[in-house]
C-alpha cells in the first residue's frame, strides 16, 4: 500500500480496467478519473458483473427487459466517457457472490485486456461514514476484483485452461478502490466533471432527480479537490502490488528466458 499523498495523484496507467457490480456504478464512481486518463492517452475497459435487472421499484417489471435497457444505457455512458469497450457478465443483480465462477470470469477479462491497473469498489467499506450502507453487490464485486487481480490473474496454475486457451498469466501493477472511507490518493478531475455528469445522464431509468445528483456530485468532487489544492478531484484507496521497475525487470527477464529457450 502507499502512504496518503498530499498533492494530486499523477501516475497514469497505459491500460486500465474498471470492475463494477451494476450499470451506473462506474459513472457514479470513477468516471471523471477514467475520462481524464483516457484524454491523456490511456485505454480503458469496463466490466459490469450484473446488468442491473433488479434495479426498479415496480415488482412487475420484466427483469430481462430492464437488463437490456440498462445495458443500452451503460453502453451510451461508456461511449461518453471514452472506454474502448464494455463487458457484461450477466450475474444476478442483488445476488452477486465472490465465488470461483465470478473470479474466473474476471481473470479471463484481465488476461484478455491485460491492464496495468484495475479500479473496483472498496470491499471493506460497509457503512459510508455512518451515512448509508454499501450494497452487498458492491462489496462482492470489489472482493472478486481484488481476488482476481491477486493472485489468480498472475498465477498460470489458477484456472489453467485459460492459459491453454492462450490467455497467459498477467500481472496487474496497481488497484484503485473507489467509494472508500480511507482514500490515499486523489486524482485531479477539474476538466472532466462535466463528462462524468453527461455519462450519468445516460442512466435515465435510474435517475429521478438529476439536478440533485449534479449538485452533490459537484459539491463532493470540489470537497475532495480542496484536499489537494485543485478545483475537483476523485479519491481512491490505491494499493501498490508491483513497483513499475520490478515489473519491467520481470518482463525483461521473461523475454531473456524465452530467447534462450528458442536458441
Amino acid at each position: 500500500m502507499t502512504e496518503t499523498e498530499t498533492g494530486p495523484h499523477t501516475w497514469r496507467p497505459d491500460r486500465f480496467m474498471v470492475v463494477a457490480a451494476h450499470p451506473d456504478d462506474a459513472d457514479f464512481g470513477p468516471a471523471a478519473t477514467v475520462a481524464s486518463w483516457i484524454d491523456q492517452g490511456s485505454v480503458g475497459w469496463l466490466v459490469c458483473c450484473t446488468s442491473g435487472d433488479a434495479g426498479a421499484e415496480d415488482p412487475d417489471t420484466d427483469p430481462l427487459d430492464l437488463a437490456a435497457l440498462r445495458e443500452r444505457e451503460q453502453r451510451a455512458a461508456a461511449e461518453v466517457v471514452g472506454y474502448e469497450g464494455v463487458t457484461f457478465l450477466h450475474m444476478p443483480d442483488g445476488a452477486l457472490v465472490n465465488d470461483l465462477i465470478l473470479r474466473e470470469h474476471l481473470v479471463r477479462e484481465i488476461r484478455t485486456f491485460r491492464p496495468d491497473a484495475v479500479l473496483a469498489t472498496d470491499p471493506e467499506t460497509l457503512f459510508y461514514r455512518d451515512r448509508g450502507v454499501n450494497h452487498t453487490d458492491h462489496r462482492a464485486a470489489g472482493y472478486a476484483a481484488v481476488d482476481a487481480v491477486y493472485p489468480a490473474a498472475r498465477n498460470p496454475m489458477a484456472f489453467p485452461w485459460l492459459a491453454k486457451q492462450g490467455l497467459a498469466a498477467h500481472r496487474v501493477r496497481r488497484i484503485y478502490l473507489f467509494w472508500s472511507d480511507t482514500p490515499t490518493v486523489r486524482v485531479d478531475v477539474t476538466g472532466t466533471v462535466d463528462r462524468k455528469l453527461d455519462a450519468l445522464r445516460a442512466h435515465a431509468s435510474q435517475l429521478k432527480d438529476f439536478d440533485e445528483i449534479e449538485k452533490w456530485t459537484r459539491e463532493w468532487t470540489a470537497e475532495v479537490g480542496k484536499e489537494v489544492g485543485v478545483e475537483a478531484a476523485e479519491g481512491f484507496h490505491m494499493v501498490m502490488i508491483d513497483e513499475d521497475d520490478e515489473v519491467e525487470a520481470a518482463e525483461a527477464g521473461g523475454q531473456v528466458e524465452a530467447a534462450v529457450a528458442e536458441s
